[in-house]
Parts: C-alpha cells; sequence; structure tokens
C-alpha cells in the first residue's frame, strides 16, 4: 500500500533533508503547521484511516495501475526490458489523485469544510475538485493566467467539477505564482480552509505528506516487477517538476541502492538559455514557499523566471528531498528539452498507442540517451505519470 519503515528515515524532526527543507513561515504560522504534522501523523498510524484511503484508491480512482511491458518500445532500441508504470489510467488521468484523496480524508478528519489547491497542468486542480466533491467539499483552486489558457480542457473539468478557479496574473502568470498566491490565501483563512498541497514542495510537513501518500506508485512498483520478472528493476525514471511523482516511484527503492533513480528536468529550450525549469542543474540554494531548496535565480540573485512547454513542470524550484538526493547522489537528475520531450511524445503513441502527458513525456524522452548505455538483460520502469489528453491539440501543431 504505502512505504513505511524503511532505514531511511528522512526529514528529521524539524522537516529537514540534510540542509533542505523545514519551514520558513510567519512564527504564528507555526502552530498550524504543527497541527498538521500532528493529525497526519495519528492518522497514518490509524488502520482505519489507511484503510479509507486506500479502498478509495482501489474503487475509486482504479488502483493498483498497471506495471505494463512496452513490447514495441522495447524493440525500438532493442535490448533491455522496457516497463511502463501506468499512473495515467488513474481516475482523473495521472498520479495526482493519489496524494489529494490522502490529502482530502485528512481534510474531514481535521473538520474542514473548504480545500485550496494550486495547479499548473491543471491536473492537481482536477483532482482536488474530483476529491472535494466526492467528499462533500468546497473547493477553491488558484492557477497562473498563462497556465489556463495553455491547459483550458482541464479548467473547464475544474469547473464543471464545482470548484471557483482563481485566475493568477502577477509575476509570470504560472505555477509559481499559483503557489504564492493560494500559500497568501492560506494565511490569512488557516483557521477556515486546508491546503491540499499538489507536489513534494512548501513547508515541512508537506514534503513528507504528499511523498507519503505518492508511495504507493513505488510500492507497486517493486511488488509488480517481483511478480513479472523476480528482481527489482535496475532503473527507476520519472519526470521532476516540483517532484511528487518522482518521490513517489523512488521512495520504496531508497533502501535498495542496486536501483538506479533518475529524475528529468525540464530544460525548456536548453541549458545554455534563459528558457529553462532546471532548477537542479542550474539553481541556487535559497528559501522558497516555506522551504531551502535548490532555486533559479537572476543576476540580481532574486528568484528567476522558469519556462518549460510543460506547465507541471514550469517551477523555479523542486521538493528538498529531491535537492537532498541530488547533492547526495542517491538519485540522478538529467535536463530533457521541449524538443526532446516533443519527439518522445509523439514516438511513444506512435509505438505502444498511449499518448503521454508532455510532463511524462520528458521521462520517455531520457531512454534515448539510457538505452545505448544499457545491457540487453537490464530493467527499465518509466513513471508515466499522466495522460496526453489535455497536451493532444496543442502539440499536433509543433509535429506538423
Amino acid at each position: 500500500m504505502f512505504v513505511k519503515n524503511l532505514k531511511y528515515n528522512l526529514p528529521d524532526k524539524d522537516g529537514f533533508f540534510g540542509e533542505f527543507g523545514g519551514a520558513f513561515v510567519p512564527e504564528n504560522f507555526k502552530q498550524v503547521l504543527k497541527r498538521l504534522d500532528d493529525e497526519f501523523e495519528k492518522a497514518i498510524n490509524d488502520e482505519n484511516f489507511l484503510k479509507e484511503v486506500y479502498d478509495l484508491l482501489k474503487d475509486y480512482s482504479g488502483r493498483p495501475t498497471p506495471l505494463y511491458f512496452a513490447k514495441n518500445l522495447t524493440n525500438y532500441y532493442g535490448k533491455g526490458k522496457i516497463y511502463l508504470k501506468r499512473e495515467d489510467l488513474n481516475h482523473t488521468g495521472a498520479h495526482k489523485i493519489n496524494n489529494v484523496i490522502g490529502q482530502a480524508l485528512l481534510a474531514k478528519r481535521m473538520d474542514a469544510k473548504k480545500v485550496i489547491a494550486e495547479t499548473g497542468a491543471g491536473q492537481h486542480g482536477v483532482a482536488s475538485a474530483t476529491a472535494a466533491t466526492l467528499l462533500g467539499l468546497e473547493c477553491d483552486v488558484f492557477m497562473g493566467e498563462k497556465d489556463i489558457i495553455r491547459q483550458h480542457l482541464n479548467v473547464e473539468r475544474m469547473k464543471l467539477l464545482g470548484a471557483k478557479v482563481h485566475s493568477v496574473d502577477t509575476g509570470t502568470k504560472t505555477l509559481a505564482d499559483a503557489c504564492d498566491a493560494a500559500i497568501d490565501y492560506w494565511l490569512r483563512h488557516s483557521d477556515e480552509v486546508f491546503y491540499i498541497l499538489g507536489s513534494a514542495v512548501g513547508p515541512h510537513p508537506y514534503p513528507k505528506m504528499v511523498r507519503f501518500f505518492q508511495s504507493v506508485i513505488g510500492n507497486e512498483i517493486k511488488h509488480q516487477c517481483l511478480e513479472k520478472e523476480g528482481r527489482l528493476p535496475d532503473y527507476v525514471l520519472a519526470c521532476i517538476g516540483g517532484g511528487s511523482n518522482a518521490i513517489g516511484a523512488f521512495h520504496a527503492f531508497m533502501d535498495s541502492p542496486e536501483v538506479k533513480l533518475i529524475g528529468l528536468e525540464a530544460a525548456g529550450e536548453g541549458l545554455d538559455t534563459d528558457k529553462t525549469a532546471a532548477s537542479l542543474a542550474k539553481g541556487k540554494k535559497m528559501i522558497l514557499h516555506g522551504k531551502r531548496q535548490y532555486v533559479l535565480c537572476d543576476k540580481d540573485g532574486n528568484v528567476g523566471e522558469s519556462y518549460s512547454i510543460s506547465a507541471g513542470l514550469d517551477y523555479p524550484g523542486c521538493g528538498p528531498e529531491h535537492c537532498y538526493l541530488h547533492d547526495t547522489g542517491r538519485a540522478q537528475y538529467e535536463p530533457i528539452t521541449d524538443d526532446e520531450a516533443v519527439q518522445a511524445f509523439a514516438r511513444l503513441s506512435k509505438l505502444e498507442g498511449i499518448i503521454p502527458a508532455i510532463e511524462s513525456a520528458h521521462a520517455v524522452a531520457y531512454l534515448e540517451k539510457l538505452m545505448p548505455e544499457t545491457n540487453k538483460d537490464e530493467i527499465i520502469v518509466v513513471n508515466l505519470s499522466g495522460r496526453g489528453d489535455k497536451d493532444t491539440e496543442r502539440l499536433l501543431q509543433l509535429l506538423v
């Protein structure tokens, strides 16, 4: 179900993964976060709560998602065994529902009547609106003005599900600004609302909470791979913006150093340009959205603008645990450009009949670089974090 009791036991009591993470918030808000942490810890040690979460994931969302042997993709590269973890088959079309159902049930447990969420690609917003409707909660979603335009379908889905969508027209008008707006609203209304944060970011305990609810992905990969192949995979690949699908896929393997963990971040138009979202490759250590992490900076040392063709990866930082895994070398992080992701989007669609989200296509794209270095017997798992309905119309224009 979910991963617990690994020897790997970070974060510490203050929410730090090494030097990354923590809770850099106003003093009077620390009690709000402490109560949240206390309630979360009680909940995940309550078997009735865990059963309620997983029953919904199973019967409502469709878990476990398949671990699919991509025969045509494997044949295309001529060696190895490539498996796709089909998170795109979840209800609402992405991994986001795993975390949202867990947090929404926690919100009910804490007697909240309203939830708020931020979103970039819209999948977290759709998942939050879905869970809110299911559990009888009000829902407000904050989304950058640019992302509202490029992810119009998901905006309409949120509205259809009864959520109120707030257009954020400050800054870059993308995910980072949606986070700012959601946090600002939460700070002013913390006694009334529960913030369902969508990625492994934010102040402690959010990175820990999101990791826990998303750890179902990696736990299933481990059991499914043992069942199909009799051993663990050699590689687990996942795209990374804030980092929730990646940390969910990686966490079950933290105590298995023979499994290579590779996160693929959005390089945009290239690392040698200013139009990138590759914070681990180009960022500096600083505080953003309540935690210490790697952040893209401008020439004056302030938070810089990020760019990616993918709204879900268009964020100037990443989760603190990924920063720690990067610095310690337990996971490897590589940049993927827009062009590489678009070509992978088309390649997977044509070879396997599976249309991936453009975010997920960043992970698929890395096979072009990885497969020449692998041997014929190695097992590669790609976490296919979402489906590409929301991206198809836009990307077809680029593939003409």
